[in-house]
């Protein structure tokens, strides 16, 4: 049988104090100014749950448009800026001599001297994509000085502002909600549903929370029904449980007077008998840390139902310490024994200090439940682990898993690929960073294909490809971030380009050229245009690629060439005529 957390929080017991408790240093007020012109409304706030990391900052909207005036929010000179294609996209920074830096993220251009300076290092490296470590005396500006204009570049699906404050020292992104920026909000976050958990999250059998739903009364949030469990029950407002060892969960939403996007919450404290078990504080939050995200929260919930239910109770292999200021000495799960009653306050407050309570009791009235089922090969959170098939082999150092596991491994035959597909787990377990993964193939591979083989997964969703190195006795080997299943292929379709233009369009009054460029298997790796054989720099915003005229084309007739490459080395061109 796969260990339960009973086994667990006994060696917890002995070797954690009785309690834990952090204390959070006051933030500078009325420092930092509303980078826009326009009226702060929050799209997104700082601690968001978002797929593989905390959000990092506040997203400011920008009315649905582009091009907003960007200020910096306080004196200072701009350090960096960097362009990427997803992540921050046009992303500028301002350090400031108060010991902070701002970010300004999903920029479309930057002010005119800044603009020019950035194209011409680009145009020095023959790439777009850039990040430029600056000094203070390059670019000092004023508070309030206009530095940029808002857009939707990077890894952005609407026009608006990311705006983050870090501690310059240390780099860790703060909750800027608490340095005093003009926000209006008078609304209280919103619980639906609480979720109680007795045991290992990851035991493919035992898993699944019990989800209770909640009702809004004029004291509070009360529980409502149970939504998928009859094992449990409800007595007017104590919710049996079975006894032992608890862990509890929260889908939990914050809205702002103005917006009608979800936020989350600010602090969330648990209350047992009115002694405090657990505190989180969402207000910093390092990015070496923001992967714990998969640990925070049910990871296995959001992939396969779409709801995020935070955890308020810390998994074994959970390094994510800024956010617990309190935690008891069982890393938060509360102690329920046989016939015991216990009240239990969850209280949540958001940036503004708007505050929502939910109440009630829990007995242990439940023995609790046994499930039998196959040893497979046990996986151990906090230790190094391996697996090694004839054919396949998979390597995880000690920080990888959350908590222990139950590894299950199946070979499926498959004739379609150069190899079986392999089942490695499942894909709801997550993994905290790159694995090592080696396949060898079962059926040959021509020598002049070598090159072109791609390590395929799927969640049973999706699917998607990346390139695999050879290495010696025949193996390929990858370095993959999910559980699931995986197999060999071979890639040799280049990337499909289209062009935006007619060929010979005149273009005298248009303000970019565009091209979009996509690969079936992995994806883009490389891209680059020629104007005339002189390189011109492209942008890259998701599968498009936009070149916008400058000083490098004069008008007259010109002929282009856009150039794109996979992961795989496999290329393709197009050539546009056009009139400027």
């Amino acid at each position: 049988m796969c260990k339960a957390y009973s086994s667990v929080i006994s060696l917890l017991l002995i070797s954690l104090p009785a309690y834990t408790q952090t204390t959070r240093p006051s933030y500078p007020q009325d420092y930092f100014r509303n980078p826009l012109d326009i009226p702060i409304f929050l799209a997104g706030n700082f601690g968001e749950c978002r797929p593989g990391h905390f959000h990092s900052g506040i997203d400011i909207k920008t009315k649905g448009e582009e091009n907003q005036p960007v200020h910096a929010a306080a004196e200072g000179y701009i350090s960096r800026i960097k362009m990427e294609k997803g992540g921050f996209g046009h992303g500028l920074y301002i350090t400031h001599p108060n010991g902070y830096t701002t970010l300004y993220a999903h920029l479309n251009d930057f002010s005119p001297a800044i603009q020019k300076y950035v194209r011409t290092k680009q145009y020095e490296k023959k790439a777009w994509n850039i990040d430029l470590q600056l000094s203070p005396s390059q670019f000092p500006v004023t508070k309030g000085q206009q530095v940029a204009w808002s857009g939707n570049t990077g890894a952005s699906t609407a026009p608006h502002l990311h705006f983050e404050i870090r501690n310059t020292k240390t780099e860790h992104p703060l909750n800027p909600e608490q340095f005093g920026l003009p926000i209006v909000d008078k609304i209280p976050p919103a619980a639906t549903e609480v979720a109680f958990y007795s045991g290992n999250i990851y035991d493919a059998e035992s898993a699944h929370p019990h989800i209770l739903s909640l009702q809004k009364t004029a004291v509070g949030y009360k529980p409502l029904k149970f939504k998928n469990d009859l094992h449990y029950g409800i007595s007017k407002d104590t919710v049996l449980l079975e006894w032992g060892n608890i862990g509890l969960a929260l889908n939990v939403d914050d809205y702002m007077n103005g917006s009608d996007n979800s936020l989350t919450f600010y602090k969330a404290t648990i209350r047992m008998d009115d002694s405090v078990q657990v505190e989180v504080t969402l207000d910093d939050i390092g990015y070496d840390e923001t992967r714990y995200i998969n640990a925070y929260t049910d990871y296995r919930s959001k992939k396969q139902k779409g709801r995020w239910f935070q955890l308020f109770f810390q998994q074994p292999g959970n390094r994510l310490g800024s956010i617990y200021t309190r935690l008891n000495a069982a890393r938060g799960l509360l102690s329920v024994e046989e016939g015991s009653t216990h009240k239990i306050n969850i209280s949540i407050a958001d940036d503004m200090g708007n505050v929502s309570d939910i109440n009630f009791y829990i007995k242990g009235a439940v023995s609790p439940l046994i499930t039998d089922y196959p040893q497979l090969t046990p996986f151990y959170a906090n230790k190094p682990n391996k697996f090694a098939d004839p054919n396949v082999t998979l390597s995880l150092d000690e920080k990888q898993l959350y908590d222990d596991i139950n590894f299950k491994f199946e070979s499926i035959p498959f004739s379609d690929g150069y190899s079986d597909k392999y089942q490695l787990h499942y894909p709801w377990v997550p993994v905290h960073h790159y694995l090592e993964l080696m396949v060898k193939p079962t059926r040959p591979i021509p020598f002049n294909l070598r090159q072109k083989v791609v390590l395929m997964y799927s969640d049973g969703k999706e699917t998607e490809g990346s390139s695999a190195e050879p290495v010696d006795g025949g193996w390929y080997k990858t370095n993959v971030r999910s559980l699931g299943t995986y197999w060999l292929n071979v890639d040799t379709i280049p990337p499909v380009i289209k062009s935006m233009q007619q060929p010979g369009a005149i273009l005298s009054k248009a303000k970019q050229i565009t091209f979009t460029a996509k690969d079936a298997v992995t994806s883009v790796k490389r891209f680059s245009g020629y104007l005339d054989d002189s390189w011109i720099c492209f942008e890259q915003h998701g599968n498009s690629f936009f070149y916008k005229f400058d000083e490098h084309c004069s008008k007259g007739k010109h002929i282009l060439v856009f150039k794109a490459e996979d992961e795989n080395g496999n290329a393709a061109s197009q050539t546009l005529t056009f009139i400027r």
